[in-house]
């Protein structure tokens, strides 16, 4: 019978991630020989080559890469029972790998991140930044423990906890004569400069749900990665795009922008957080969503 071990199998998720042995020791918390020595006892064990290593680069195998969702799936397992073990003891401690949306990530961590600090000294707070999609799935395959992102999320596997909802504005150049004087009707001819994320982020979507009957021709030539890049886009007068409430209050300083209201019925969205469902960490999910809902006031500018 072959025998791996669990901190086998933890090197090798470390490294499956990294695809650096350096950077996989350090997220080990292990010395870069002591990785690349349980790394290669593990491969004679197998009877297989796991990782090609060329210089600086590293490659998974086809084994690998067959044996890496059974690993993790081990380990999601492995992960489980520890916190099963927990349960009735203090709340929220240990290894808790937290997704996020890039949309929500710099406007809400700032705050969060210190009250868990200090509430909560024996966490071990993981952070995993990505659109929507991505965190999906790795909840699912048990790599994260909760993610936050915008509602709906329609998957049956997961639970979802509403956070707080975030009002919808439109940043512009700041001496923009098209919207002197707001607010701004989603219909206003104006938001054919909108400029939007690319695809995979949800802020995209919901720029094209609330602004559906015009059509932004500004997307076909620009797309940005993260919401900073668009709101220097606009700075500069490449266009106009939405920004949610708990980004505008940041964005007001920036000299060359300006922060309008959209018109009755505001758009809005709905920041939930998610969880596997029958997770073990379902009460420390329950939890956060307190912690963060008490926030709530902090995003508001």
């Amino acid at each position: 019978m072959i025998r791996m071990t669990v901190r086998q199998m933890q090197y090798f998720a470390a490294l499956a991630e990294t695809l650096h042995f350096g950077r996989a020791a350090e997220f080990a918390g292990v010395s870069q020989p002591a990785l690349s020595a349980q790394i290669a006892e593990m491969e004679e064990r197998l009877g297989c080559t796991l990782f090609e290593r060329g210089g600086k680069t590293v490659r998974m195998t086809e084994d690998a890469l067959m044996l890496q969702p059974r690993i993790e799936a081990v380990l999601a397992e492995l992960r489980d029972i520890e916190t099963m073990a927990r349960r009735g003891r203090i709340a929220m401690e240990g290894r808790f790998r937290l997704g996020i949306i890039p949309t929500v990530a710099p406007y809400l961590l700032p705050h969060v991140l210190p009250v868990l600090k200090e509430k909560y000294p024996a966490l071990q707070l993981e952070l995993r930044e990505a659109v929507t999609g991505s965190l999906v799935e790795e909840t699912m395959a048990g790599r994260i423990d909760a993610f936050v992102a915008a509602l709906p999320l329609d998957f049956p596997g997961l639970t979802t906890e509403e956070l707080f909802a975030d009002q919808f504005f439109l940043a512009v150049p700041a001496n923009d004569p098209d919207f002197a004087s707001p607010p701004v009707p989603p219909e206003s001819p104006a938001l054919e400069r909108l400029m939007l994320l690319e695809e995979g982020h949800c802020l995209r979507e919901q720029a094209l749900a609330i602004c559906g009957s015009v059509k932004p021709v500004a997307m076909a030539n620009y797309g940005a990665t993260s919401l900073i890049t668009l709101l220097q886009m606009v700075a500069h007068g490449l266009g106009v795009t939405l920004i949610p409430e708990m980004a505008a209050g940041p964005a007001r300083d920036q000299r060359d922008l300006k922060i309008v209201p959209f018109a009755e019925p505001v758009p809005l969205r709905r920041i939930c957080l998610a969880w596997r469902r029958n997770s073990p960490r379902h009460n420390e999910c329950m939890e956060l969503s307190q912690i963060i809902r008490r926030l709530q006031p902090l995003l508001r500018h």
